[in-house]
């Protein structure tokens, strides 16, 4: 079974795209989209790439947080 990580979806007003962030992979783990559902395709490539990099470099994969709003 795959880990579960977060995706932050938000519009950019100032890039009039989708913007997508994966917390638990730092705060450079981005990627974008014109539709939703590109954004989060994106999401899902940048994600399955972040994995393979962790793994082949023998890395710890981050643990999946639960994410809360304030």
């Amino acid at each position: 079974m795959k880990p579960r990580y977060s995706l932050l979806i938000q519009w950019s007003d100032e890039d009039q795209k989708y913007i997508v962030s994966l917390p638990e992979f730092g705060p450079y783990a981005h990627t974008h989209g014109d539709t939703y559902g590109e954004a989060t395709q994106n999401a899902q490539e940048v994600l399955e790439l972040l994995i393979e990099t962790y793994e082949e470099q023998n890395r710890p994969l981050p643990q999946p947080a639960t994410l809360q709003c304030a």
